[in-house]
């Protein structure tokens, strides 16, 4: 997006070269290819299959790892000082008080790397070493991946993951077609359905022929489009065209297929999911980098937009001070030897060089002196600190995932503090936020509302399914009174609801056991459907290329297939026309209810209470469908079937013409009811979202999945509601365009969207990757010159989503207007409230950083975003720009392979172990179990983690402030000599060992409020984002804190042993600097006493030890034994007992402790008095009707009163198949001991799927209250007596069209129909010999085909089946 991906964007241009060519079972010719590497060197151009994640080797570890500590700023200025220390003519300390603390950082930092980087070895090894079956010679054996090579051909059986991107050269499945799930690619665990080329579907039928196949393959580098690949095979003299439907990916898993064979064409870092997954970054939390600020000069960048309060200006640092603070006592120096020299001839001769050179090395014996003011104690104790809080994380039990085994664990130890900072959560959606478990929850039948038996009230607990052998032991739902109804054979309707589920789907049957079929879809929902109608008594039971077969309530029954009219995202519905037993047509529909309402024969009771069970469902965020049906005479449909035909026959505009021929056939239906299915969030997932909000964190969902299913899992977690202005593609850029159409959208310095619409509605936005795309890379794919026409018109006609690539012109001027806004929008919205904040940046900034930035404060201000269709790059580029734009911290969460270069791109990572897929896991900084462990994981751990760290970093400053300082102050009165005050083991220990335990503590125990306060309260982590504990002001406020406290050891000392002497007295050196360094221990000691809240034996034991340890190091360094060892290192013998050992000397310390800590005590009792209380900053509710808001004209939609609860994970494509019998019968000519002698026999039930589709706008059902006062409510009966309910004709004869005159008109707010996306089965030209089921776009997917009994003879007017067959094109793949 825009500057941030302007280079991938021209790599990927670059590898869309066809250059990439290999030979199949040729490793020798395949290694010929070279490609430069460093100056004359050249390596293999095809990479071995091998993947390193790892940072490090054997020999690069210590060189590498050097490089990253040496990086910080803070290990090269105590480098810096280590050297100067060596030098004897200015060092003032010894070289080893700040070399072994030194040596002790590095060691631990890098045995932290070295523990991570071994995991990520261990699982390389884990990967790399799988086994694979490879063809070696004329046999195919067990070898690792790692040895696979381009050009291996390999051998999959059932449930095998894809070791590499392979070309599908044949399977055992019907037409060599190939089932996968790639719920580790784009996080969607429907099945899809990849076809081996025609021509190695023929031929390679025998090891023999695999053995000698020499076909080359000639394709596009390798690059990081998933859903994209051209490319063509030349074997035998002939070119074969291939794409994304022939390719295997790496990371797919093989799903109902027994053997596949496929042929490397990518291996290791050159696969497709291994160019999405990014490079691993160098994390550094906020505080960490700046520490590092503080240590030297650097500018402080802008605070982020959210920050409160003006910006702190650029001041002095820790390294800046000490210079200045060096120079000032070298020009002591400098102006007082010479007066110096004169009153004390004695020291003359010891000034052997110039005043010039003394006052230079004084300038460094000072900068030495001081160097402790930068405590390297400091860094080697947060180190300890991020490992014990990673350590309370691995301990906690409340995010112990018991059913799984599974505890919470932090992979990394650095990052604990910023955990208590995020301001922006992005999630996955599949396996992140739900179980992918579709189960059938409720039904509307004529009116009446089925819902579950109520446990406690049902009249047989037992199971009552067992009259029928059908039955699915394992389906939840039980309602003894639908039941009844059912068995009762009365009831027209129910009989044709459940009968319509039964026979209007593209589920395939295994004919294993007659008694208990196993089903197999593409979709999860039509596998719940199927599964419903099952035990209430309608079974399918088999299939044929014309007919499909339903035992119903005992009778066998086939039904002949004349026409199956595909789902897709433009339809919203399917279709299926069939003749019964006794020779009736029948036109079974089921769809969203915003497209089966439009198309009934009439609107009376039934279809007014419906709606109301609709609205119903979609409160409760169930997934609907609607169901209707109609009677069709013999001549209306030997009209159709002739229309039909006609328009299948059509060379251009094939599929705008069979839409229509399909809409004149569903018309004038009769609604039978609803169903409701619910896709089951995993435990505790609204809790979370509705604390993290609370936080003032935003949550963003990123998914692969298609719109309307990722926008009904957002109102069933809560993350969208009601009342919430949904802005979609259309409404976003009508916004957009009324700023570039006006220039009047100024009101009193603020933005017309911020004054009157943002600060008064709750908003969502909605979006998918082609509009993103179009959005931020619009100017990039266009030539500039040509945006020029500012009158394109605003709307694009809904009918082009039905042409042929070749008319869709508009495409290029949508994408022309919408570069031209943004172009204008970047100037605009700074003066409306949405632009950046900074002078002249429409100056700076190109048209591409303008419009990522109006684009990321658009969103910023919404409540919640949902990004839909997103490839795995497009979610870490989303993240890129609000890390980039709101400089805000950003956690990433999933669970997939697909989420690793979001989790790696955001500032804190986190995985979710799934049940399969360890990818996300391995790449993450903390890994959970699931998604309602991060509350605790952020509210409790990082804000605690937030507040430790910060109070621990202010009082080790202050610490070091209120001791080290009086060494300058000392200076003025050594004739600034750089002589130290203190003792040199006490300055070498104080922060080693005098001081460390109670900082310590605050650092690894301190809590402000309990566990169980901090979830009460999510408002206490608004502090963490607005770093509120730890900033500039904060520390400047402990450097004042601390020069205080040193000015008043020093000075009051000072001033009561002045011109004192006696045995009383402490006017000598050691006296002073003993009494000045017990002052100093004692006040900082008490300050610890006084921040510290969270008080416990171990508080208490921390300061005692402190204590102790000085008074037996002091013993031990006064001793005489040590004196007598060394004079020179050892000199204040037994002073501390000489000080101590007089009262007097003590009510001075006393002194000095109680003017530090009085005022100290009083200002903070005072302050808190007077401070106001923080509001809560709470989540307004804003008004329940949104239009009463009128923001705007170009934001205002329709008023609605419901919204529909559409969300079907199905697709178009596979009822083609179906039709024309290519799922159906047996590959010809197939050598069985090849195909069928390595089957594995194992089966795995289906996992729940999200559905893949290109982009639609949800719509919304508008049927209104208002004008209807016959209706009624909806009878919902949930396992309650039926009460008396109108009858659905058993023969009704529709008129096509007829619709009642009273009928309000459905509309959609917002988009009203997709302009993006393509259907992916449009028919194409003749002449093409590939079979039908290439058809279709790549990543479709379609159950397994079973061998069913296939019958030859006519086909009928099937939808799917009338085209000639023809390979698919790159651009409806």
């Amino acid at each position: 997006m825009g500057s941030l991906a302007y280079r991938e964007d021209l790599e990927e241009e670059k590898n869309s070269a066809f250059t990439w060519e290999l030979e199949a079972n040729s490793r020798d010719y395949n290694s010929q290819f070279k490609e430069k590497s460093f100056l004359c060197w050249q390596r293999r151009k095809h990479k071995s299959n091998v993947i390193h994640t790892a940072k490090y080797n054997v020999f690069s570890f210590l060189p590498l790892n050097l490089y990253e500590q040496f990086h910080r700023v803070s290990n090269l200025y105590f480098l810096f000082i280590i050297i100067l220390q060596g030098l004897p003519e200015i060092s003032t300390l010894p070289w080893f008080t700040l070399f072994v603390p030194l040596i002790c950082l590095l060691v631990i930092r890098a045995t932290r790397d070295l523990v991570d980087d071994i995991g990520r070895h261990r699982s390389d090894r884990i990967i790399n070493n799988r086994p694979c079956q490879t063809l070696v010679g004329k046999s195919f054996l067990w070898r690792k991946w790692e040895d696979l090579y381009v050009g291996d051909v390999v051998c999959l059986h059932k449930d095998n993951i894809v070791p590499a991107d392979l070309l599908l050269l044949a399977s055992t499945e019907p037409s060599s077609l190939c089932y996968v799930e790639t719920a580790d690619i784009d996080g969607e665990t429907n099945l899809k359905f990849r076809q081996a080329p025609p021509v190695t579907h023929h031929e390679l039928t025998s090891i023999r022929k695999m053995a000698s196949f020499q076909g080359k393959v000639v394709c596009e580098e390798p690059n990081s489009r998933l859903h994209h690949f051209v490319g063509c095979l030349e074997w035998n003299g002939r070119k074969h065209p291939l794409d994304i439907g022939n390719v295997l990916l790496r990371g797919c898993k093989v799903r109902n297929t027994d053997t596949c064979y496929g042929l490397v064409i990518y291996a290791g870092f050159d696969t497709k999911i291994m160019r999405n997954c990014g490079k691993i970054h160098l994390k550094r939390s906020r505080i960490d980098r700046l520490l590092n600020r503080l240590v030297a000069l650097v500018r402080r960048p802008r605070p982020p937009p959210s920050s409160s309060g003006p910006p702190f200006p650029s001041c002095a640092k820790i390294f800046l001070s000490l210079v200045l603070i060096s120079v000032a006592l070298s020009l002591g120096f400098w102006s007082k030897v010479k007066e110096f020299k004169a009153k004390h001839h004695y020291v003359s001769p010891r000034h052997v060089q110039s005043v010039a050179a003394e006052t230079f090395l004084t300038f460094w014996g000072f900068f030495i002196l001081l160097s402790v003011m930068v405590p390297m104690a400091m860094f080697i104790m947060v180190e300890f600190i991020y490992l014990g809080n990673s350590m309370f994380i691995n301990w906690d039990v409340h995010m112990y995932y018991a059913p799984q085994d599974v505890p919470a664990k932090a992979r990394s130890t650095s990052l604990n503090d910023q955990l208590g900072q995020v301001g922006y959560v992005f999630s996955d959606k599949t396996g992140t936020l739900t179980q992918n478990v579709m189960t059938f929850k409720k039904c509307c039948i004529a009116g009446i509302v089925y819902g579950p038996d109520d446990e406690e009230e049902a009249p047989c607990k037992g199971n009552p399914y067992l009259w029928n052998k059908f039955a699915d032991g394992k389906f939840p739902y039980r309602n003894a009174e639908l039941l009844r109804a059912v068995r009762g054979r009365t009831d027209e309707a129910v009989r044709e609801f459940w009968r319509l589920l039964a026979i209007c789907h593209t589920v395939m049957v295994q004919e294993k056991d007659p008694d208990q079929p196993v089903y197999q879809a593409a979709s999860p929902d039509e596998e719940a459907l199927v599964t419903a109608a099952r035990n209430f008594g309608y079974v399918f039971v088999a299939r044929t290329q014309d007919s499909i077969t339903v035992m119903e309530l005992g009778d066998k029954r086939v039904y002949q297939v004349l026409a199956m009219m595909d789902f897709n995202s433009m339809r919203k519905r399917m279709s299926v026309l069939v003749r019964n037993p006794e020779g009736a047509i029948y036109l079974y529909t089921k769809g969203a209810d915003v497209v089966i309402f439009e198309r009934l024969s009439k609107k009376g009771m039934t279809e007014w209470t419906t709606e109301e069970a609709l609205a119903s469902f979609a409160e409760e965020t169930l997934r609907t469908l609607c169901l209707a049906y109609k009677r069709v005479d013999e001549d209306t449909y030997e009209e159709w079937r002739q229309r039909h035909r006609e328009a299948s026959l059509r060379l251009q505009n094939r599929a705008h013409a069979l839409h229509q021929v399909y809409e004149e056939m569903e018309k004038g239906l009769q609604l039978l009811g609803a169903t409701a299915i619910e896709d089951r969030l995993q435990d505790g997932v609204c809790d979370t979202i509705q604390c993290l909000k609370q936080g003032n964190i935003k949550v963003w969902v990123l998914t692969g999945d298609k719109q309307e299913t990722a926008v009904n899992i957002g109102f069933a977690c809560q993350l969208l509601s009601e009342n919430m202005l949904i802005l979609e593609e259309k409404e976003i850029t009508r916004i957009l365009e009324a700023y570039w159409g006006s220039n009047d959208g100024l009101l009193a310095g603020q933005g017309l969207l911020q004054s009157r619409f943002l600060q008064q509605t709750k908003v969502a936005m909605i979006i998918n990757g082609e509009f993103l795309d179009q959005l931020l890379l619009s100017l990039r794919k266009e030539p500039r010159a040509l945006v020029r026409d500012e009158d394109v018109d605003v709307d694009v006609d809904v009918e082009e989503a039905w042409q042929e690539r070749g008319e869709r012109t508009t495409d290029f001027l949508r994408a022309q207007r919408v570069s031209l806004m943004w172009r204008t929008l970047g100037i605009q919205l700074r003066g409306t409230g949405l632009g950046p904040r900074v002078k002249d940046s429409g100056a700076r900034d190109g048209p591409e950083v303008r419009r990522e930035r109006a684009f990321v404060e658009l969103a910023a201000r919404c409540q919640a975003v949902i990004c839909c269709r997103v490839t795995p790059k497009q979610k870490a580029l989303i993240v890129a720009l609000v890390k980039k734009y709101q400089r805000a911290v950003t956690l990433a969460i999933g669970d997939g392979a697909n989420d690793v270069n979001m989790i790696k791109t955001a500032d804190v990572g986190v995985g979710l172990a799934g049940p399969e897929s360890m990818q996300a896991v391995q790449n993450s900084d903390y890994a959970l179990a699931q998604f309602c462990f991060l509350k605790r994981l952020l509210l409790v751990h990082g804000r605690w983690s937030y507040v430790r760290v910060c109070k621990f970093l202010r009082y080790f400053v202050y610490k070091t402030l209120a001791s080290m300082m009086a060494q300058v102050w000392f200076a003025f009165y050594s004739g600034f000599t750089a002589q130290p005050l203190y003792e040199g083991w006490f300055l070498a220990l104080f922060n080693l060992l005098f001081s460390t335990l109670p900082v310590l503590y605050i650092g690894l125990f301190e809590q402000d409020v309990s566990a169980e306060r901090s979830l009460e309260l999510p408002q206490l982590y608004i502090a963490g984002q607005k770093d509120e504990l730890f900033n500039y002001w904060v520390f400047l406020q402990a450097l004042a804190h601390g020069t205080a406290t040193s000015l008043v050891n020093f000075f009051v000392t000072l001033w009561v042993s002045h011109d004192s002497a006696g045995p009383t007295s402490f006017s000598d050196y050691q006296s002073f600097s003993v009494v000045v360094a017990l002052s100093s221990l004692l006040s900082i000691t008490m300050e610890a006493i006084l921040i510290i809240k969270y008080w416990t034996v171990l508080s208490v034991l921390a300061i005692f030890l402190s204590f102790c340890f000085y008074v037996v190091v002091t013993w031990g360094c006064q001793s005489f034994w040590l004196f007598q060892i060394s004079p020179e290192n050892f000199p204040f013998l037994y002073a501390d007992r000489n000080v101590l050992s007089h009262p007097s000397i003590l009510l001075v310390i006393l002194l000095n402790v109680s003017l530090n800590t009085l005022p100290t005590l009083a200002l903070r009792v005072i302050y808190q008095a007077l401070e106001k209380p923080r509001p809560k900053e709470v989540e307004e509710a804003p008004s329940e009707d949104i239009t009463a808001v009128e923001p705007a004209p170009y934001l205002r939609r329709e008023s609605r009163r419901r919204r529909s609860s559409y969300a079907f994970s199905h697709r178009e494509g596979y009822a083609e198949l179906i039709t024309q019998g290519t799922i159906l019968r047996r590959a010809p000519g197939v050598d069985n001991d090849m195909l069928m002698g390595q089957i594995i026999p194992c089966h795995e039930e289906l996992s729940p799927s999200i559905q893949e589709s290109p982009r639609c706008s949800r719509k919304m059902s508008l049927l209104g209250k208002t004008g209807h006062q016959h209706r009624g409510k909806v009878s919902s009966r949930d396992g309650g007596r039926a009460a008396r309910r109108p009858q659905i004709p058993s023969d009704p004869r529709l008129p096509a069209g007829a619709g009642g005159p009273g009928r309000p008109r459905r509309r959609c707010g917002g988009s009203g129909r997709s302009h993006g996306g393509r259907g992916g089965g449009r028919r194409g030209r003749r002449g093409s010999p590939a079979p039908p089921a290439a058809r279709g776009r790549g990543g479709q997917g379609v159950p397994r085909g079973v061998t069913a009994r296939a019958r030859g003879g006519r086909s009928g007017a099937r939808g799917g089946g009338a085209a000639p067959p023809r390979p698919p094109t790159p651009e409806e793949q």
